[in-house]
């Protein structure tokens, strides 16, 4: 899932794709549905019954949240999904023009876009084929006869995409960030992550017993007898089970010093004698690896022995289930409605999304940059690029004035800072250069078929970077997401065009709008490289401490102070937030709204005040940043949220920041006590 102002460490690195696409595809109503521009702060949906100083987040959106409730097809809803609804709208044109000139055009990238698009949205061959797109690899798993033959197998679901027992890929060196390595890391799972599997509470053991349904329903969708498959389900919630309990936690898998363990094939032969790694790599169709990162090495030892002490076919049964619940979606009605329902119960969404919605994400993924570089020539001026570079460069400004003079720190860590601070590289909108596609193979086939053939490309154009310098113009967003990141590895941010629209930014806003609105996300990256996380690596992308004890020890003694802060947080009753998971996209949305404020002030030094709608422009910066952040969430989707995302829910990510804030208290008239004003002995203070 996909969440607002996210940042990551890229460990596996696929490559976006590239399709020209006929300029034919525009019809007027795409331009016509982008020239009405959104005014950027809505002021009917402020709740004027709740006091600012008392819950910004409540007085800025409290409006629109009681009448914006989450539509039936979706587990949350937010001014990120309405965007993302008006973004749809202009990709299924491109989509369903594509589709009517694939049989004519002698395009081939063109050709493969409407093809892919075509079967996606062809109903009527999926439910003829069924399951019949995979019986290959079915035939593949029974003939699995001998414990010999696992790590082979394991080897081929990888090399097609379906990721077993533990993820594995291409990513940087993360102590030689100019080189592409391969790494493993701890995978393999069905739920979202071993809590899942480990927590005695009532909630998760019921959820444990509807994935053993879902388990056992689609076992029998793939011919089996109902006692069969819920025996077949039981042998995989075991193998799944054990590869759970040697599983890092979220919060331990935070650490990237601690799963940064590059180890020689020569020494993975001691510590997994049973794993063949050789013939892993050449099932993986690789050759010259003379060493693996083990992100987590104490559940590869989980691995190895799973892989001589479990039974056979318990791992054939394993290995149905992997490749059945990730191919479900793109099968017969059956198979994507028994998905669908369990996923409901993770998410809380009631109606399966329109197969047209479904089909355009899926091309999204895998065709990015066609539909992107089309996306861009309606959505994304130059004048757009132009005042979006410009705020970038404030904010930097702002950015380093706020590390120069930071009291706590000593002159040489400021200076590693300060270099690390310019040597950001950025990309905005979409690449200067768009990815080529021409050895996918996309034909008339059932859709299934087709989703296969993406995922053998995507793993072999993903290890085919391992040895070879790496690509700092890639991209790992496509240009119509709604939504931003941070590269620890690359130094980098990134902000694609679907972002850069209202009514978060827009070159006609006013200033206090576009800074609040898209500001606040640009200083949330910015200060991403220099989070608990991001502080680790230096200027060029290597995991190295350039810090002083000292200094390091004043800024882990302010971060504890967040995670104190938002570990307090309420939700659900029974779940609170958890600061040490949240810890860097809190410390991020906390100097990040601050760095944007300074920017602001910058840019309205010695010109006029002007009310707007009554409001002054440091109560409209506030304002646009509280409305950017407002959304309803289904109960279920709030816990999948708590347990799982490195982001806090929109309410902290309000009320949390602009609490400690005294530029906010001023802005508002806010008194010592209010609950929007944090005392200063308590106060969150990084930069």
């Amino acid at each position: 899932m996909s969440l607002p102002d996210m940042s990551f460490s890229i460990r596996s690195r696929g490559t976006l794709l590239r399709l020209a696409v006929a300029s034919l595809f525009f019809a007027p109503s795409i331009a016509a549905a982008q020239a009405s521009v959104i005014a950027p702060i809505q002021l009917g949906d402020l709740d004027r019954n709740v006091k600012a100083c008392s819950d910004f987040y409540s007085f800025a959106g409290g409006g629109w949240i009681a009448k914006n409730p989450v539509p039936a097809a979706f587990p949350a809803w937010s001014p990120f999904s309405e965007l993302r609804e008006r973004n749809n709208l202009v990709l299924k044109e491109v989509l369903e023009s594509a589709a009517l000139a694939a049989k004519t055009t002698t395009d081939p990238n063109t050709k493969k876009l409407g093809t892919y698009y075509a079967s996606c949205m062809d109903s009527t061959s999926a439910e003829a084929a069924g399951a019949k797109p995979l019986e290959a690899e079915l035939a593949r798993i029974a003939s699995i006869s001998s414990r010999s033959d696992i790590v082979p197998a394991i080897a081929h679901f990888h090399s097609i995409g379906m990721a077993p027992a533990f993820g594995f890929g291409s990513s940087q060196d993360a102590k030689n960030s100019s080189q592409v390595i391969v790494s493993a890391n701890q995978g393999g799972l069905g739920l979202p992550n071993r809590d899942y599997y480990t927590k005695t509470d009532p909630a998760s053991e019921k959820l444990r017993d509807e994935y053993l349904s879902y388990m056992t329903k689609t076992f029998e969708l793939l011919g089996e007898r109902p006692e069969q498959a819920r025996s077949n389900a039981a042998k995989v919630m075991a193998l799944e089970t054990r590869l759970a309990n040697a599983s890092k936690t979220p919060v331990q898998l935070r650490d990237p010093l601690a799963n940064y363990n590059p180890t020689a094939l020569a020494t993975l032969k001691e510590t997994m004698p049973a794993f063949d790694w050789n013939a892993f790599m050449s099932g993986m169709g690789i050759s010259g690896i003379t060493s693996v990162d083990i992100g987590q090495p104490d559940f590869f030892k989980a691995v190895n022995a799973a892989v001589t002490e479990v039974p056979v076919e318990d791992w054939k049964s394993y290995l149905r289930w992997r490749l059945a619940s990730r191919m479900s979606p793109y099968l017969s009605s059956e198979f994507v409605n028994t998905s669908f329902a369990f996923n409901s119960t993770l998410t809380g969404a009631r109606v399966m999304q329109p197969r047209w919605r479904r089909c355009l994400t899926s091309s999204d993924n895998v065709l990015g940059d066609a539909l992107g570089r089309e996306y861009v020539k309606v959505a994304f001026t130059p004048e757009a690029k132009a005042k979006a570079l410009e705020m970038i460069a404030n904010l930097r400004t702002s950015m380093g004035e706020r590390i120069t003079q930071a009291e706590w720190m000593s002159a040489t860590t400021k200076a590693q800072a300060m270099t690390k601070l310019a040597s950001f590289n950025q990309k905005i909108g979409y690449p200067d250069e768009w990815e080529d596609y021409s050895d996918l193979a996309i034909a008339e086939a059932p859709y299934a078929t087709n989703y296969l053939s993406t995922r053998r490309y995507a793993v072999k154009r993903d290890l085919a970077k391992v040895g070879k310098p790496v690509d700092r113009n890639e991209w790992f967003m496509t240009p119509p997401t709604v939504n931003a990141y941070y590269a620890p590895q690359l130094n980098e941010i990134a902000f694609p065009a679907g972002r850069l629209q209202p009514p978060f930014f827009h070159p006609s806003y006013d200033e206090a709008a576009n800074y609040g609105g898209i500001g606040g996300t640009i200083g949330h990256e910015l200060s991403h490289g220099f989070d608990d996380q991001g502080r680790q690596y230096d200027a060029k992308g290597n995991l190295t401490d350039w810090w002083t004890s000292a200094d390091g020890a004043n800024y882990t003694a302010r971060a504890k102070i967040v995670e104190d802060q938002y570990n307090a947080y309420k939700v659900l009753d029974s779940l609170s937030v958890n600061g040490k998971l949240t810890l860097g996209e809190n410390l991020a949305d906390i100097v990040g709204v601050s760095v944007a404020y300074d920017a602001l002030q910058k840019t309205l030094a010695g010109k006029p005040r002007t009310l707007i709608d009554g409001f002054t422009p440091e109560q409209r910066f506030f304002l646009a940043y509280a409305q950017a952040r407002r959304a309803n969430l289904t109960p279920q989707s709030a816990r999948l949220q708590i347990q799982t995302d490195p982001h806090s829910p929109g309410i902290f990510r309000v009320n949390g920041p602009l609490s400690n804030m005294p530029e906010f208290a001023k802005a508002f008239d806010c008194k010592p006590g209010d609950p929007m004003v944090r005392a200063e002995n308590i106060r969150a203070s990084i930069w």
